[in-house]
């Protein structure tokens, strides 16, 4: 297993027989701080280290007095909420290395807070088996986590389907590209369902080319290991919303004939961040056995040059029949969404996310740890209110009207770039997108199905060091918010989202 087994114990983290022990504090300068009653001369022993508390600040403390085990501490900072929490312990259990079990608790008046501590546990924990002659010092196998009482089942459940989901999205995107083309994706895919109730059905290249896909196969046509498109299902008898999720899977990006600078070239192993995510989300929720249809649309296809490959100024037609003049081959995420969200479209679900590593300008906009989202109002802000629930910064960026213009080309329907322009490049491909999300029914004057549109480019890859619970390389960010977003109490209530009228601007 990729992220530490858990185990919950009411008995005082004192008495712990694990091999480490590490602790969660605020900063104890403060009249509110902890007496640390229980822990005497700790707070004596921290003042020596200089410990602050700050979050995810991370000392380790000599206290034989206190305990005969290796003792460590990581700060909550002045605010220990959940979310807090959740970074401090994924901090601790990152850095607490070589010591195979180890015991945490909380010292903080709400004892509510095992959720959070476990969350950063299993996030913070994580470990790909990789490639390294030499394993370095191993992260614990298995976390102990003290407090009053034991956790409601079902919600331990939905702390370890959240953990395997951003486990299962490390596990694809930190896989070398050589070992994971399309066909390979589509068979992991397939892998990673068995035993549940998903049905799975495969488009090979033929399939695809015999249906109209033609954004799918305009991507991957440079490529030696053709395209697929996955999609899944998970229809409960019980369900009463179907969220879509539809996912980009360049499982290598080198640009095309637009070829990428030999820099902006390496990661990009990642740019199926997108498909990794809504599959794992799907398992999730199917692991949960939640009462939702969910349906997971994997838009998979290689990035490559080659004398077959698409020459910026050729013409693909799309699923539903649009016309795109391809001025940029760099531009592919876009291409292959497309057909994803015709596909999903056809199946009029309740709302329909699309999630991507699209645009390098979303780093412009808003840096590293924030998505961007944009789309419909209601279902935008749903998708926000996810987001603060589980703690994943995401921010709404609009798809204003006066670009629609934009899209247009001179000899087809649209162009997929803006060559020479890159104002506004994260809203020009939203708008792009958008343009192929369906009708909440097959009347042509019906408004547009609810859509939320994810761009993860930014947050898809820490390339810096880790912070909190994110080590660098794959994050997973997103998949928890979407998680809550499809179980979220407002997706079993019939006309929650209504779709916003053609042309509306988003504020």
């Amino acid at each position: 297993m990729p992220f530490p087994d858990l185990v919950f114990s009411a008995a005082p983290v004192q008495e712990s027989e694990a091999d480490a022990i590490l602790l969660a504090l605020p900063p104890l300068d403060r009249d509110d701080a902890p007496t640390l009653a229980a822990w005497p001369g700790l707070r004596d022993a921290l003042a020596g280290t200089g410990f602050t508390g700050g979050l995810a600040s991370f000392q380790r403390v000599y206290a034989p007095d206190i305990t005969l085990l290796p003792l460590a501490v990581v700060g909550t900072g002045a605010n220990p909420d959940a979310a807090a929490v959740r970074d401090a312990v994924g901090a601790g259990i990152r850095l607490l290395t070589g010591y195979a079990t180890v015991s945490v608790a909380v010292v903080a008046d709400d004892v509510g807070l095992w959720r959070a501590a476990a969350e950063g546990a299993t996030l913070g924990g994580y470990r790909f088996e990789g490639y390294k002659t030499e394993s370095p010092r191993a992260r614990a196998s298995t976390v102990i986590v003290h407090g009053p009482q034991e956790p409601p089942a079902d919600e331990l459940a939905a702390v370890l389907a959240a953990a395997d989901a951003v486990a299962l999205v490390k596990d694809l995107v930190a896989t070398p590209a050589e070992w994971l083309g399309p066909a390979d994706f589509a068979e992991r895919a397939v892998e990673s369902v068995e035993g549940l109730p998903v049905t799975v059905e495969v488009l090979d290249e033929t399939a695809l080319r015999d249906a109209g896909y033609g954004g799918i196969l305009g991507v991957g046509q440079g490529s030696d290991r053709p395209p697929r498109l996955v999609r899944l299902e998970y229809a409960p008898a019980e369900a009463v919303r179907h969220v879509a999720l539809v996912g980009k899977g360049i499982t290598f990006d080198t640009g095309g004939l637009s070829l990428k600078p030999a820099g902006s070239m390496v990661g990009m192993k990642y740019d199926m961040c997108g498909a990794a995510t809504v599959l794992s989300v799907l398992r999730a929720v199917a692991t949960q056995g939640l009462p939702v249809r969910v349906t997971a649309w994997l838009c998979i296809a290689d990035n490559m040059p080659s004398g077959r490959a698409t020459r910026p100024g050729d013409v693909l037609r799309m699923l539903d029949g649009t016309t795109v003049e391809v001025l940029n081959t760099d531009a592919e995420g876009r291409l292959v969404l497309a057909d994803g969200l015709v596909a999903a479209s056809r199946e009029h679900p309740d709302v329909i996310v699309d999630v991507a590593t699209l645009t390098g300008a979303i780093s412009t906009a808003l840096g590293t740890r924030h998505a961007g989202v944009m789309g419909e109002d209601a279902a935008v802000a749903e998708y926000l209110a996810a987001s603060a629930e589980t703690g994943e910064l995401a921010w709404q960026l609009p798809l204003p009207a006066h670009m629609v213009d934009e899209l247009d080309s001179p000899i087809a329907d649209l162009q997929n770039a803006k060559i020479g322009d890159s104002a506004g490049g994260s809203l020009f491909a939203g708008l792009f997108l958008r343009h192929f999300v369906g009708r909440v029914s097959d009347e042509a004057e019906a408004p547009r199905i609810p859509w939320v549109h994810l761009d993860i480019a930014g947050v898809g890859m820490n390339k810096g060091g880790g912070y909190g619970f994110t080590d660098k390389g794959p994050t997973g960010a997103t998949v928890r918010s979407l998680i809550r977003f499809v179980a979220g109490a407002r997706v079993s209530e019939p006309g929650v989202w209504g779709g916003a009228p053609e042309g509306e601007e988003t504020p």
